[in-house]
């Protein structure tokens, strides 16, 4: 998977928005206003993504292209490098945990945002 199929794959899903909260090189994919994936544009060979603390390990273990996530925390965040063992599948599949990992922990006033939304 390459870098602008990422960011298709994220964009189109409900309620996101991407920004550069950061700098001009950090792309930010947000659900409502909080973060679930990150894409560095001057390393674009990786996406950083929220994940549950004990499947962010067993991923680790099992697959070369996953580590904890540089410069974030590494209990809760992965990096993963889109050209390596990881397949196209399981990359999607990992947006959409991250994506869900964060909605599962919307306030109250957020979940009500992101429902009025289409």
């Amino acid at each position: 998977m390459d870098i602008e199929s990422c960011r298709e794959y994220c964009i189109r899903k409900k309620a996101v928005t991407e920004c550069f909260p950061f700098d001009e090189y950090n792309l930010v994919f947000k659900v409502v206003d909080r973060m679930f994936a990150l894409i560095n544009l001057e390393n674009p060979d990786r996406i950083f993504l929220k994940c549950e603390p004990e499947y962010a390990i067993e991923l680790r273990d099992r697959y070369n292209g996953i580590e904890g996530a540089f410069h974030f925390n590494k209990k809760h965040w992965n990096q993963v490098y889109l050209e390596s063992d990881v397949s196209d599948n399981l990359i999607k599949e990992l947006i959409d945990h991250s994506y869900n990992e964060v909605i599962k922990k919307f306030t109250r006033k957020q979940k009500e945002l992101y429902n009025e939304l289409s």
